[in-house]
């Protein structure tokens, strides 16, 4: 592998943590795809991890419930020829996926008024539309 994969800042996914499973991709590519295992699962477990920070942990659980097996998180990666290119990807995923996961909440938006100058120039503008519409009647002709 390619070295460690940032999640957010100094955390990194721990190479002891990961378990990877390897199967046959489906699809086209004649006799070399029936006799190789170049389809990836990478498997995380999110819950027991000591890796996260605490905040992160419960934040990435939260977000992710609906992907979540028994706390385990899997991603799958089978798009190129070689084990070991679905591998980087699989990683890279799975980084991605937990770095949006333990992202912090944006803040709350702050409710403003709209300017008064934005509300008349709007206006202004439907006016002369209005006008230049009413303009191209055939009520002269």
């Amino acid at each position: 592998m390619s070295g460690p994969y940032p999640i957010r800042g100094s955390v990194v996914l721990p190479e002891a943590e990961l378990l990877w499973r390897f199967s046959r991709s489906s699809g086209p590519g004649g006799q070399h795809v029936n006799t190789s295992d170049s389809q990836v699962e990478l498997r995380f477990d999110l819950a027991a991890t000591k890796a996260l920070p605490d905040v992160w942990k419960e934040r990435a659980l939260e977000r992710l419930a609906s992907r979540l097996v028994d706390g385990v998180v899997s991603v799958r990666a089978s798009e190129h020829r070689s084990q070991w290119r679905n591998r980087e990807t699989a990683a890279v995923r799975l980084a991605a996926l937990l770095a949006e996961a333990t992202a912090p909440p944006p803040k709350p938006r702050r409710a403003t008024r709209i300017p008064r100058g934005i509300n008349e120039r709007r206006l202004r503008e439907k006016k002369a539309r209005s006008e230049t519409k009413r303009g191209r009647t055939g009520r002269d002709w």
